[in-house]
């Protein structure tokens, strides 16, 4: 405590310290004032205490040397005292500039070492840099003279559209509450490669009353990336990578609710492997898992891009066929059902089996009017294709309709 008053000190008396002029002035005039009090007064005061004519001469002649005397005396102390005082001061102001010196240093350390950029800029359409730190070349590619008072090219352009809209608004309403903002945002490096970033900040008001910002942005790249893989793992078959049961009862909902509205068809395909357990059985598990992921691409590349292949479980999967009516599904049935016959799919070991599927088609509004419905019908639809030899497609309660074209 005791060397941060004795600072406080040192600057309030460089502060309140009074120009070379008028210390310089000051000295002047009392110097002129003693001379004049001196010269007035000396004599009289000497006669009066020396009446003797020898002994005034005396006095007179060494008074001289007297005034000399006290006069460098006190010019001494006077300039001793100043001098003392201005080399306090120098060294104070030594002291502040070594500080200064050091804090800028030890910042500038602390800036480089920041695991993303640390950045001031205006509060402008273009995020004008006016300072950023040796981070900025990690994290963008860019070097920090290239984006300071946009020289190579402005931060703002490295965003999305869209993202630039959205973040001044955000920016706007934090400095209309004087808060600080949290931002999410992608960015163009200068390699072309895409990143996240995550930024903090917040407005500070200069000396002139304008509004700059000041804060960090780090890379969240792979928690982004990891977040997508645990979406993927919310909504996808680890197995397949198809829409897991969760995700397609969701997309039977939403189609269903779309169809309804707009007073559309929308077809359902149930659909299951014949004989899948012998596979498992005789070749192995592995060897099943490689035929389940080797249909399911089949599958998914023989549909619509609006149409949604989801796995139910086990050997069960599911097509969503939306704006598709009755006779189209069937169509679509069958095909898939021929695809798949003269494809035999490979076991993972470079020996291939064949395979035979049996579908059952669901159609709205003819066969249900709701998700649960429908799904049990095309469900039921199914079981009548095995029980008329598999490798066939049945109509929901058409049991009369099966077909197995070869």
């Amino acid at each position: 405590m005791e060397p941060t008053r004795a600072k406080h000190q040192g600057l309030s008396t460089l502060n309140d310290n009074q120009t070379p002029l008028r210390r310089a002035s000051w000295a002047a005039l009392v110097y002129l004032i003693a001379g004049v009090a001196w010269i007035a007064f000396s004599d009289s005061v000497a006669e009066a205490w020396f009446p003797d004519p020898e002994t005034l001469s005396v006095v007179q002649t060494w008074k001289g040397f007297f005034f000399v005397l006290t006069t460098g005396l006190v010019l001494f102390a006077v300039l001793f005292r100043q001098l003392a005082k201005d080399r306090a001061l120098l060294s104070l102001q030594h002291s502040q500039r070594q500080a200064l010196r050091n804090r800028e240093r030890q910042l500038q350390v602390l800036m480089d070492n920041l695991p993303g950029m640390a950045y001031r800029c205006r509060y402008d359409p273009q995020w004008t840099m006016l300072f950023v730190s040796q981070g900025c070349a990690s994290l963008t590619g860019y070097e920090p003279e290239e984006l300071i008072e946009n020289r190579v090219t402005s931060y703002a352009s490295l965003m999305d559209d869209e993202d630039s809209e959205r973040i001044f608004c955000e920016v706007k309403a934090a400095l209309a509450n004087d808060e600080s903002f949290s931002l999410e945002y992608g960015l163009t490096c200068k390699d072309g490669s895409r990143i996240w970033v995550w930024e903090r900040g917040r407005g500070v008001e200069e000396d002139d009353g304008t509004i700059v910002l000041e804060g960090i942005v780090l890379d969240i790249t792979d928690r982004k990336e990891l977040e997508t893989e645990l979406e993927e793992l919310a909504t996808r078959d680890p197995l397949t990578g198809l829409f897991n049961r969760r995700e397609m009862s969701k997309v039977l909902e939403e189609e269903l609710e779309r169809a309804r509205r707009y007073q559309r068809p929308m077809a359902l395909l149930w659909i299951d492997f014949d004989h899948f357990k012998d596979v498992n059985d005789t070749y192995g598990h592995a060897a099943g898992d490689s035929v389940l992921r080797s249909v399911s691409r089949l599958l998914l590349g023989s549909v619509r891009s609006v149409d949604s292949v989801g796995r139910f479980g086990g050997e069960e999967f599911v097509i969503v066929l939306p704006e598709m009516d009755l006779d189209e599904a069937r169509d679509t049935a069958e095909r898939l059902r021929r695809r798949v016959v003269e494809a035999p799919q490979p076991l993972g070991d470079g020996n291939t089996v064949p395979l035979t599927i049996s579908v059952g088609v669901a159609v709205y509004p003819e066969h249900a009017q709701n998700a649960a419905a429908l799904c049990a019908a095309a469900d039921k639809a199914m079981y009548l294709a095995k029980d008329r030899g598999r490798n066939c497609v049945a109509m929901a309660h058409l049991h009369d309709q099966v077909h197995n074209e070869s």
